[in-house]
């Protein structure tokens, strides 16, 4: 068709491998709201430890990986509502950060600076990605 932008190779790449990562989060956000994390080897502690958060915490986490779920397969549909799927998850990202890092103490053995440190580069990076991926009219 005239004016159709080409799908380039890397959307395929950027989109599948952060659908990917970000199943993991989908997988443990579900783990933990559907009463399995016993099933992670989880301590009694550790259980307690995510059965306390309040409700207002779990919706954005909720946010967070959900918008970066949707993002990755609106990116793939290359739809240019990924970009605010992905913002929104980044609002869930900055208040679920705050929680667990101002405002509740978190269990020594739950702690990963590497892990927070990919979540937050995977979630900037495709937020760059799809602005600057619509910018360039492959997301329509």
């Amino acid at each position: 068709m005239i004016g159709e932008t080409k799908t380039p190779w890397h959307v395929w790449a950027v989109g599948g491998i952060t659908l990917l990562w970000n199943a993991v989060g989908i997988f443990s956000y579900m783990m933990t709201h559907l009463d399995r994390l016993e099933d992670l080897d989880m301590t009694a502690e550790q259980i307690a430890f995510f059965d306390s958060f309040p409700a207002w915490a779990n919706a954005f986490w909720a946010l967070g990986v959900w918008g970066a779920f949707f993002g990755s397969v609106l990116i793939l549909f290359r739809s240019r509502f990924a970009v605010p799927s992905i913002g929104i998850s980044i609002v869930g990202l900055i208040v679920t950060t705050i929680y667990q890092n101002f405002m509740i103490e978190v269990p020594e053995e739950l702690q990963s600076l590497g892990l927070n440190v990919m979540i937050w580069a995977t979630t900037l990076f495709m937020f760059w990605y799809a602005l600057r991926m619509r910018r360039e009219g492959v997301l329509r």
